[in-house]
């Protein structure tokens, strides 16, 4: 006998706040709509590049501009929402209302770079509450929920709330999310790795050795090499990485000495999420992602997260000065 369908409404009904509840019905209204135009991005003209430039100076594509748009019209919505924080502005955007007391941070189209390609990209997401001086720059940790939409062969919710993570997938026929991945948990170690391997002659020694190691074979130990598994997306890459298990890294380089993703948007949200669901994040190899405190609303930092075993191999040769 199957078992009944559980839809997001009713799942967060039971364990979820009302506030929350408003913030996430805006989020998941503006992931359908975006999930509807990307699948007629081809049909309606909407591969290609806008004419702006964003604050990190990378040219906006259509897509980028629209998801943009409605993230933030759907949170403006919200009597929860004080402020929103961008990827694609170069400041903070005060809503409507002055009774707000939540600050959502967002990347509203995740992986830019494949959107022509139709590969998978997606939208994250992160839920501050506010301090008494509306203060925004804060730790991971403090969030009440984080999560993503992974638009690809099926749109994929991921919400890490109340100390675990669950999957919901949209049933396009009913316009619902459905609960399809209860209580995910990583595994605790496989051998798979996802990292863009053309840095690689711009790495510090340490990260480069740990890279080496992963590729090694040695039949005395019975270790086989590790298989790469790279899509260029951070939505898709750490989605894997939640499911499959294996460590995920973008670390600093010669060209980006900071890294190349963002705290509040991006880094702080997965870093959310691989911790309730068993897994382990951490900057520059040694501070745990959860723990980290921005300076700016854009602030890069370099992240290497995975399975807790892992990411026990990555420490022993990132704690080698990286």
């Amino acid at each position: 006998m199957q078992n009944p369908q559980i839809s997001l409404e009713d799942w967060l009904q039971d364990f979820c706040d009302p506030d929350i509840i408003d913030i996430l019905d805006r989020i998941t209204t503006a992931g359908k709509i975006i999930s509807e135009k990307i699948k007629r991005a081809p049909i309606e003209s909407l591969y290609g590049l806008t004419a702006q430039i964003n604050s990190h100076g990378e040219e906006v594509k259509t897509l980028d501009m629209l998801s943009n748009e409605q993230f933030i019209i759907n949170l403006k919505k919200s009597n929860f929402v004080a402020m929103m924080i961008s990827e694609e502005e170069d400041t903070v955007i005060t809503a409507n209302t002055l009774d707000g007391k939540y600050c959502v941070t967002f990347d509203p189209l995740d992986g830019s770079s494949n959107i022509d390609a139709n590969i998978n990209i997606g939208s994250i997401f992160g839920i501050y509450p506010l301090s008494d001086n509306n203060h925004y720059l804060r730790p991971a940790k403090e969030m009440v929920c984080a999560g993503y939409i992974l638009y690809g062969s099926a749109t994929i919710l991921v919400l890490s709330l109340n100390d675990c993570v669950n999957g919901f997938c949209l049933d396009e026929q009913t316009g619902t999310f459905i609960l399809t991945h209860s209580n995910i948990k990583m595994p605790i170690k496989m051998d798979i790795y996802s990292v863009n391997e053309g840095n690689y002659e711009t790495w510090k020694k340490p990260i480069a050795d740990l890279i080496n190691y992963l590729k090694l074979t040695d039949q005395s130990k019975n270790k086989k090499p590790y298989s790469l598994r790279y899509i260029g997306s951070m939505v898709a890459d750490v989605h894997r990485t939640l499911l499959y298990g294996g460590l995920f890294m973008y670390p600093a380089s010669n060209n980006a000495t900071s890294g190349k993703l963002r705290y509040l948007y991006e880094v702080g949200p997965m870093a959310h999420i691989i911790k309730n669901a068993g897994g382990q994040s951490l900057i520059d190899g040694s501070v745990d992602a959860l723990d980290y405190i921005p300076s700016t609303i854009h602030q890069r930092v370099p992240i290497f997260l995975g399975s807790i075993q892992n990411m026990t191999i990555l420490s022993t040769f990132l704690s080698k000065n990286v």
